[in-house]
């Protein structure tokens, strides 16, 4: 979900294996419309802080960068496997995206290079939605160092770090200008979902990894703020700060589970999904939150006592 606008208006973005991401208000679930144009299942959408961009990674081994208002693909960034991670710095239309996946490299694309291909590259309102290639491969950083597939790319509250999460079971903050790595952590069990937490002014990273929820403090790298080990496996989690609770969901099984932060206890079952729940996000103002499955369906779960969206 993208951060609250001006007007109180906020956007959720979702990823499918239909190929096809779509943008809706994230306070209702109401759809506003879908990006067409890629080949292959799409593993993850973002979108800007000021919501006038997305970018989506796909199966089709290249990552796009849309127009969220008029839903034209502005640039198509072709990658060498498939694309799983894809990551906007918090700044008003961004010029930058960084990049990860299969390949196994942390990428970073300068978007206002690409931009100037336009003239000779196709157009974005063709019907493919191929829009313009990227003129360059972007830049590597760390070349090397990842040894699995990078499933998330985080780019952190400090614009110099950029947060990533492999399969081999590495969190990494990596220090931009040096391009190496500022701090690691090793993960036990299989990784599912890291997220900066965007409901608090101090953010955490929140990382699921095995029967475990891992998390680290927004603004130093590496610093482990707790480890909570529960008896399912944790596909996803999302942290509530302000609440001092959090959110899971599993591959295991179809439920979404509501933990206490500091007592570690479980305290709801959520029963709806039909599959299992591969993400999880907190809404901006930390009113409800959005589960995701393997079902094909994006739910929308109340979190406040107040009436509030389709509550009232």
């Amino acid at each position: 979900m993208a951060p609250v606008l001006d007007d109180d208006q906020y956007y959720l973005i979702s990823a499918c294996k239909d190929n096809n991401p779509m943008l809706r208000d994230g306070i209702t679930g109401d759809w506003i419309g879908t990006f067409i144009g890629h080949k292959g299942a799409v593993w993850q959408a973002r979108l800007s802080s000021d919501a006038s961009l997305a970018a989506t990674g796909s199966a089709d081994f290249s990552a796009k960068i849309w127009d969220t208002h008029t839903g034209e693909c502005l640039h198509t960034l072709t990658h060498g496997h498939i694309v799983r991670a894809v990551s906007f710095p918090s700044q008003p239309r961004p010029q930058l995206v960084a990049t990860g996946g299969f390949e196994k490299k942390l990428r970073i694309f300068d978007l206002s290079r690409s931009l100037s291909s336009k003239s000779t590259s196709s157009s974005p309102s063709s019907p493919n939605g191929s829009g313009p290639s990227s003129p360059s491969p972007g830049y590597e950083v760390g070349p090397g160092i990842h040894e699995g597939n990078i499933k998330s790319v985080i780019w952190s509250t400090d614009l110099n770090i950029l947060i990533t999460a492999a399969d081999d079971k590495y969190v990494r903050w990596w220090d931009l200008r040096a391009r190496t790595p500022a701090a690691a952590h090793k993960l036990e069990g299989i990784l599912g979902t890291c997220e900066l937490d965007s409901t608090s002014s101090t953010p955490s990273l929140s990382v699921a990894a095995g029967k475990s929820a891992y998390f680290f403090s927004g603004k130093e790298p590496g610093s482990l703020l707790k480890k909570i080990t529960t008896t399912k496996e944790i596909a996803a989690v999302a942290l509530h700060a302000d609440s001092r609770k959090f959110v899971t969901g599993g591959g295991g099984d179809t439920w979404v589970r509501v933990y206490d932060f500091d007592d570690e206890t479980e305290l709801e079952v959520q029963k709806g999904h039909h599959g299992p729940v591969w993400t999880v996000g907190f809404s901006p103002d930390g009113k409800l939150y959005a589960t995701g499955s393997e079902d094909g369906t994006v739910k929308l779960w109340k979190f406040c006592s107040d009436p509030y969206g389709l509550w009232r």
